[in-house]
Parts: C-alpha cells; structure tokens; sequence
C-alpha cells in the first residue's frame, strides 16, 4: 500500500488519567477511534463511515500525565466497500510503545447503514476526497 502516514500528538492531561494516575485505556481508544474515522473519511471521500472492526488491543506500557503521544496511521487496504488501518501510539519524546493495533476497519455506508461500494484504491495525503463531495 501507500507510504502515506497520516500522524497526530495528543497531550496526557490530568481529566486523561485513571485512578492509578495513568492514561486511561478508554481515553487513548476514544482518541485512535476518533482520528482513525476521520482519516477513513478523508481517504474514502464520505462522512457516511462506520467503525466495523478493531483488532485485539493490547496496552503494551502506561503513558502519564504530560506525556506527548504519536499516534501514527497508515493505511493497509482498500476493500470494495470498507478501509482498513493500522495505528501505532508511542510516547513521542521517548518512543517508548503504548500501544499498537495492527487493524481498523471501517466501511462506507448510505443513509441506512447498509454497506457501499466507495470506488477508491489508493492512498492520497490531501483532502481533495472530502471536499469534492461539498
């Protein structure tokens, strides 16, 4: 596929942490969710995407209050109606790993939630996608 990244940093701050003192798992996934849609929705051309699929999570170390995170995308595949991605978030001072998810999935839908075919193949940097639909 494409050597595009797609790369966004987030800063831990203190309504981001648990009760251990640590980023909270649910925060981090909310954040890769969140910015894993809107790349879909700029490589496909639509707003119209819904998350299908994520592969098994696994935190692999903690990031702390004033921590700066990576969270770097790519895209792996183009399907007929759906694009999968990858996301690796590492601390990004030390580039320690925190977490890495090796598949998000989403699928381009109509106006009932059913699947479409979205016609794209290839990766691009811009948002040229997006905005020829406005």
């Amino acid at each position: 596929m494409s050597d595009y990244r797609h790369i966004v940093r987030k800063w831990v701050k203190p309504e981001d942490l648990n009760q251990h003192g640590a980023l909270f798992g649910g925060r981090l996934l909310q954040w890769v969710d969140e910015e894993a849609a809107i790349m879909a929705i700029t490589q496909l051309g639509t707003i119209d995407v819904v998350t299908r699929h994520v592969s098994a999570i696994d935190f692999i170390s903690r990031a702390d209050r004033g921590d700066l995170l990576e969270l770097e995308y790519s895209v792996v595949k183009f399907g007929r109606t759906s694009i999968t991605l990858s996301c690796r978030v590492t601390n990004a001072v030390t580039d320690e790993e925190i977490l890495t998810l090796n598949e998000i999935v989403f699928v381009a839908v109509d106006g009932d939630g059913k699947a479409i075919v979205h016609g794209q193949t290839e990766a691009t940097p811009g948002l040229e996608r997006v905005r020829a639909v406005s």
